[in-house]
């Protein structure tokens, strides 16, 4: 991958552009936290060539979500599994929306 190829995926949610420093920095929180969240398998953070972690703008909101929870008193692998379930909430809620969207236009076309 080229300079400018990398570049380019800087508008990418899912590119590991952030370093395990950097993203603890952003976060306000340790490195400690990030490796506690990924053991608990809340985010699985890419690998550089030299296996150091990478994470994505995605996973660093999911890591802040993580953070507010815990910062709320909420044990860190509560504060996981809360976010595994509010995910999981959020898609069933999506596919219920568009079986609603299809039944309904299934039924007007009818």
């Amino acid at each position: 991958m080229t300079a400018d190829d990398s570049f380019g995926r800087l508008d990418d949610d899912d590119y590991p552009a952030y370093t395990m420093g950097r993203a603890a920095e952003m976060l306000g929180t340790t490195q400690g936290f990030l490796r506690a969240i990924g053991d608990a398998r809340l985010i699985t953070p890419l690998r550089s060539g030299g296996g150091h972690r990478r994470y994505s703008r995605y996973q660093l909101r999911i890591a802040a979500r993580a953070r507010e929870l815990v910062d709320q008193g909420t044990p860190i692998e509560a504060a996981c599994r809360i976010i595994i379930l509010e995910d999981q909430l959020e898609e069933a809620q999506r596919i219920n929306a568009e079986y609603r969207r299809t039944a309904s236009r299934q039924k007007a076309g009818a």
